[in-house]
């Protein structure tokens, strides 16, 4: 596509969806971090609720998104090798 992925979030914010899951497809299965400032960006761009999703390998990382203003995230890869659990998550998130 021609278009960012913060375009395309633009011109769909007034759609009648439940959120937006951005996926940053370079990070996702690598264990290597979220792309925590685009996704941030996405989220303070549009009014949808917007889903993290690629990366996420720490509660610590969880907890930033969260604070940036995102709604949720997705853990693949990270919970099948444990590299994070969900009672760590629980912990973080407080």
């Amino acid at each position: 596509s021609t278009r960012s992925a913060l375009e395309l979030a633009r011109m769909c914010d007034g759609w009648p969806l439940a959120g937006i899951v951005y996926t940053d497809i370079a990070r996702d299965g690598m264990m290597s971090g979220p792309n925590e400032e685009a996704q941030a960006e996405m989220a303070a761009a549009v009014k949808l609720p917007v889903i993290a999703s690629g990366g996420i390998t720490a509660a610590d990382q969880i907890v930033r998104l969260r604070d940036r203003g995102l709604a949720g995230v997705i853990i693949g890869r990270a919970l099948y090798e444990d590299a994070i659990t969900l009672p760590q998550v629980w912990a973080a998130l407080g």
